[in-house]
């Protein structure tokens, strides 16, 4: 079986979900890009060995557009992880995406502005990125979806948008006639470093609410409507925790099986390779040092 490990991003209450009363080894390694949202805690499951890490950092303290997703990323890199396993809440776009559902996206569309998407700054480094998903991985995720009782969307495109405010009514209706599935704050830049580090991502999505394009109950006040939303992220939160463990248990399953993900960096490079600067060589080294 080829040697595997598993990180674990939490988002939006799944974070403290798995990070709270996590045992394990805490580690915050140092990385080029500063220090990543949260401690990472280093356990096994089932025998597979996984990093937890808290994206929104503890408290919640980092709103989409501040995490430091180049940090995240690389510290699960120089820890070893070879998959990452992502959470995020979301509004659904579409009625037969229901709240409490879980759904596992396989497209993105990326509105943000404010964040840096690559680890390459200095270098002409180009990706494929196409499927910005793992199949292998998402397959896997969606043969679990007898562990949890209720619906597991197969598919979907997430529009990641920057944040902090939610969408107009006019930008989730036009959203949804770009083909959107679902809205959210967090999947981007982070799935496309991951792909840069050779990581194999997916992502389980945990709709919340109907975003705007739906109009709310109209006897349900701000208060009430935020304790329903409240409520809804909870019990997403607790089936996407039994889903993501249920992955992990049976990850001997996919070990072997290659990921496109693992090699994405190969054509990538496209700088002078006898040129690029020493420096950028060492601290870069855990992500192209094999191709130098």
């Amino acid at each position: 079986m080829s040697k595997t490990k598993v990180g674990i991003i939490g988002g939006s209450g799944l974070g403290d979900a798995l990070c709270g009363d996590a045992a394990g080894n805490r580690v915050c390694p140092d990385t080029p890009f500063g220090a990543p949202s949260s401690e990472i805690i280093q356990t096994t499951w089932a025998g597979t060995d996984v990093a937890i890490l808290n994206r929104h950092g503890a408290g919640h303290m980092f709103p989409p557009t501040m995490v430091n997703y180049r940090a995240n990323i690389f510290a699960l890199k120089l820890l070893g992880c070879t998959h990452i396993i992502a959470s995020g809440a979301v509004g659904s776009l579409r009625e037969e995406i229901k709240p409490k559902d879980l759904v596992i996206p396989d497209q993105v569309i990326d509105k943000t502005t404010r964040r840096i998407g690559t680890f390459y700054d200095g270098l002409a480094v180009h990706i494929e990125f196409a499927t910005p998903f793992c199949p292998v991985l998402r397959k896997h995720l969606l043969s679990c979806a007898g562990s949890v009782d209720t619906t597991v969307h197969d598919g979907g495109t997430y529009i990641c948008m920057e944040g902090p405010a939610f969408s107009t009514r006019a930008e989730s209706e036009l959203h949804r006639q770009w083909g959107g599935d679902l809205i959210g704050m967090t999947a981007m830049p982070e799935a496309k470093l991951a792909r840069e580090a050779e990581i194999a991502y997916a992502l389980v999505n945990l709709p919340s609410d109907y975003d705007c394009w739906r109009p709310h109950p109209g006897e349900l006040d701000m208060h009430e409507l935020l304790k329903e939303i409240i409520g809804n992220l909870m019990a997403a939160t607790k089936n996407a925790v039994e889903l993501i463990k249920a992955a992990v248990e049976k990850f001997d399953e996919i070990a072997d099986t290659p990921s496109a993900a693992h090699t994405a960096m190969e054509m990538g490079i496209w700088s002078d390779k006898s040129m690029i600067p020493e420096k950028v060589k060492k601290d870069l080294g855990p992500l192209i040092g094999k191709y130098l």
